[in-house]
């Protein structure tokens, strides 16, 4: 555990998440007191908390709708109140609704934007206006930005916003002392990606890779430890954890 981040503090969105839980868990054990946020399920975030408390780690667990001001207000305040403050936001939280735009259930279109444009600004709101000198935001895209795959054009304009307000806000938070990136992975072994894949589609995307495989949650933890603390030059970009796909 590092000793020169103890007294560090992070918030987690969909924390309790495929990818927010090796988040959470990685940046725990990188010596930072992690809130594990949930939008549902309490059993799966306590659980996270339980993985993180019993080696010796600190975290809690916080409620709310990320699209939601009042909702989030209130997990700033409590996480503020527990721990004295936050350092680093983490946005997982997000969701992927997949169809062709000609058939894409406008409702769909509107579900994912609420969370993951809204969310995403809702969000960064509160980080920008709380947090500490020396901290981070994360915010999460995807590398179909790049790769333009069908049936993806509803959540791959949710998420070409996300890096439009990531970029910008890094640029408005001058004099702050605060970093604002965006991380865009590529395929990951995740609920939200395998989840209506058959195994030939699959195995498509582990060949578009030179390395052959699927990305996995703590490839991506790995860029987000690096992003939340030793990475203090890096700012307002958007970084590719794709195993080098096109």
């Amino acid at each position: 555990m590092s000793t020169s981040r103890l007294d560090r503090v992070a918030l987690v969105t969909g924390g309790s998440g495929g990818i927010g839980r090796l988040v959470s868990e990685r940046l725990a054990k990188d010596g930072l007191a992690v809130a594990v946020h949930y939008a549902g399920n309490r059993a799966r975030a306590d659980e996270v908390v339980a993985a993180i408390t019993a080696p010796g780690g600190t975290a809690m667990a916080v409620a709310g709708d990320v699209a939601d001001e009042t909702d989030m207000s209130a997990a700033f305040d409590a996480v503020e109140s527990a721990f004295g403050g936050i350092d680093v936001v983490v946005n997982t939280a997000g969701i992927m609704i997949l169809a062709p735009i000609a058939t894409l259930d406008l409702a769909d279109l509107d579900r994912m934007h609420r969370t993951n444009i809204r969310g995403t600004v809702v969000v960064s709101q509160q980080a920008a206006r709380r947090l500490r000198a020396g901290g981070a935001i994360v915010n999460f895209s995807t590398s179909v930005t790049r790769t333009q795959l069908p049936t993806y054009g509803g959540y791959v304009a949710s998420k070409a916003a996300v890096e439009g307000i990531t970029l910008i806000l890094a640029r408005e938070l001058r004099g702050k002392d605060i970093t604002v990136n965006a991380i865009a992975p590529g395929p990951t072994a995740t609920s939200l990606f395998l989840e209506g894949k058959d195994e030939a589609t699959i195995d498509r995307f582990v060949k578009a890779t030179p390395l052959e495989r699927l990305g996995t949650p703590e490839d991506v933890a790995e860029v987000i430890s690096f992003l939340a603390g030793p990475a203090r030059w890096v700012n307002g970009q958007v970084i590719y954890s794709n195993g080098g796909l096109a």
